[in-house]
């Protein structure tokens, strides 16, 4: 499967811009950027942060506020602030070799920088890895990372696989199946994401009276420190 695989890959890869660079930080940005985000989504504005920040010192000498405006649209604005403080950490101790020590870096980014930046022989194991590996049967190494996360993003995807397309199909157990998603995100229309998500804009526009806002959208903001409350005027943190 492993030469199908990569065969495969060869003529149908995603030209994604992350993939043309092994420096740590541009695959930190890439991957904390594309957690819960499409990578159609990502590409530009990572090739936006990086030109605005290329390197983790420049991030790490940045305010906090022209961070997270910066972040405005790509959602859960927490990521922006742990990427600030991992590219602090990087900025002032270096890479550490444990990289889950990082802030927001967990087993799986962690994987993925060692993988695509290191060149250490592991395999990060997104959800789109998962599902080809639980799918097929295989184990594929760390050479065939690329190629199965493009793979599971767009022929084998969670729940009607495209089997007449893949590659795999005719040794795969699981050619003809339909699946179940494992979980269904609530929709963001009227959420409180979306109250969230609508307060910190109009706070990253220019500091607002509390008394004009939404007020537990606030004090959810204040508790992840995206936002701080002063005299009860509300704006972002320095």
């Amino acid at each position: 499967m492993r030469e199908l695989l990569l065969d495969w890959y060869a003529e149908h890869r995603r030209e994604l811009p992350w993939r043309r660079t092994r420096d740590p930080y541009a695959i930190l940005v890439s991957e904390v950027m594309l957690q819960q985000t499409q990578a159609s989504r990502v590409a530009p504005r990572w090739v936006a942060w990086l030109e605005r920040w290329p390197t983790a010192d420049s991030l790490a000498a940045a305010s906090s506020a022209d961070v997270i405006r910066e972040w405005q649209g790509l959602g859960y604005n927490r990521r922006a602030l742990n990427l600030q403080r991992a590219a602090r950490v990087v900025a002032e101790h270096g890479w550490p070799d444990d990289l889950v020590g990082l802030p927001g870096v967990g087993p799986y980014t962690a994987a993925a920088i060692a993988c695509f930046a290191l060149g250490r022989p592991v395999l990060p194991v997104d959800v789109n890895v998962r599902r080809v590996q639980e799918r097929t049967g295989e184990e594929f190494d760390h050479t065939c990372a690329q190629a199965l996360m493009d793979l599971g993003a767009t022929i084998c995807i969670a729940r009607i696989p495209r089997c007449g397309e893949c590659p795999l199909a005719s040794a795969c157990p699981s050619r003809g199946r339909r699946f179940e998603p494992l979980r269904k995100q609530s929709a963001f229309e009227g959420s409180f994401r979306q109250r969230r998500a609508r307060t910190l804009r109009l706070v990253a526009e220019s500091p607002r009276p509390l008394a004009s806002l939404d007020a537990d959208a606030v004090r959810a903001l204040e508790r992840d420190e995206l936002v701080l409350v002063e005299d009860e005027l509300v704006r972002l943190p320095a």
